[in-house]
């Protein structure tokens, strides 16, 4: 755990499962670390409900705060345990943000590499994919970490029995409708060994590192940051290799939608063929001189968020010296409507697809600030940096 420099508020996420358990009580010996816990119930089995009270129970005899998150959310349709995954992974940032943990720490094993990697190479994964769970990811100002992935599920049970502590078996771990259940059971029939599986993920992750230098170095000559788009030269950008291009274009759409994933391959690959494309509520546009990628108007419609939070995830401002009615302002896209009130265009040193997604502060209907459009400069918009790969790029405004 000190390997992967947690900060010293964390939240555990615990099923009541015997990794999750492991994980609960080992947190004990970190030391200096203020712990809460979080059990999501799904509301997809009638003993759920039972299993969350046993984690409570056991977090409150280890004198650790609990909280149970629900999921409402199930339809009937799609793939029940990909979107389970989404709005679990959902509800504790949610949490985390509540209890401003600087951290959420998950007991993924050592298993549990072996069967992502196989579930990822079904999938057609390249190297990223291949490269299976992180132990340390950034996910904006959270982080999840993966302390326990070089411990086997065995390993982990024994030590729970060792010291008389139970666990939770879900029925659902066992259920071969699931796809993870169908490469669970691959993996006993053929004898594969997850350590040595393990052990392939640690060799590609060691890859993509690599791949992700090359992209950082291209990012840092050819890229700028331009008032929260990403430009790239587009003469040196369809120069590089393909992977380093997918790689670019990949984290600036993850990281101005402010998404912990990135889109599909195959999606990646239309978008960097085509003039203009949507993808990952972003919009990417190819000039002769550029390629930008912006936040897309659509994708913004309707967010909100008061003066004092982040807007999209992403935005903060700075408000001018002097007396300001706080409790009426908040902060919306721009949009045509906000954009028609910004008639000098003089003082538009963006692409109007870019001002329509931006950043502006209202009073009800009326606009009263829309600095990247020139409206009310003394306002400040702030986006939050780039991070990773994009982490050195320039800032042309």
């Amino acid at each position: 755990m000190a390997a992967l420099d947690p900060p010293a508020r964390l939240g555990l996420a615990v099923s009541g499962g015997g990794d999750s358990m492991a994980l609960l009580h080992l947190a004990q010996h970190w030391g200096g670390a203020d712990l809460l816990v979080a059990t999501v119930n799904h509301g997809l089995r009638p003993e759920a409900a039972t299993e969350a009270a046993l984690v409570a129970q056991e977090a409150a005899r280890l004198g650790l705060p609990h909280v149970t998150l629900h999921w409402r959310g199930w339809d009937g349709r799609g793939n029940l345990q990909d979107q389970a995954r989404q709005a679990r992974q959902e509800l504790l940032r949610d949490w985390a943000a509540r209890e401003a943990l600087g951290a959420i720490v998950l007991g993924h094993t050592r298993d549990d590499q072996a069967e992502t990697l196989l579930l990822r190479l079904a999938r057609g994964s390249g190297v990223d994919g291949l490269a299976g769970m992180a132990a340390r990811r950034e996910d904006g100002p959270l982080l999840w970490l993966r302390p326990l992935l070089s411990c086997s599920r065995d390993e982990l049970r024994d030590w729970l029995r060792a010291r008389g502590v139970g666990w939770i078996n879900d029925p659902s771990n066992d259920d071969p409708r699931f796809d993870r259940v169908k490469i669970r059971q691959a993996l006993a029939a053929l004898d594969l060994d997850p350590a040595r599986l393990a052990e392939t993920a640690t060799r590609m992750a060691e890859a993509r590192a690599v791949l992700d230098q090359t992209a950082q170095d291209a990012a840092r000559d050819l890229g700028r940051s331009d008032a929260g788009d990403i430009v790239f030269d587009r003469r040196r950008f369809d120069a590089l290799a393909i992977d380093t291009r997918q790689r670019l274009l990949a984290e600036a759409l993850r990281q101005i939608a402010s998404s912990p994933y990135r889109p599909r391959l195959s999606a990646l690959q239309m978008a960097l063929a085509a003039p203009r494309a949507t993808l990952h509520g972003c919009l990417i546009t190819r000039s002769a001189k550029d390629v930008r990628i912006t936040r897309e108007a659509q994708a913004v419609r309707g967010v909100t968020a008061r003066l004092c939070a982040d807007w999209d995830q992403r935005w903060s401002f700075t408000p001018p010296k002097g007396p300001i009615c706080k409790d009426r302002l908040e902060i919306r896209a721009l949009g045509a409507e906000g954009l028609a009130q910004c008639p000098d265009r003089n003082f538009w040193h963006l692409p109007r697809a870019s001002l329509l997604a931006s950043p502006a502060i209202w009073d009800g209907a009326r606009l009263i600030a829309a600095p990247l459009a020139g409206f009310a400069p003394e306002w400040q918009a702030n986006p939050r940096p780039f991070t990773g790969v994009l982490a050195e790029l320039t800032n042309s405004h």
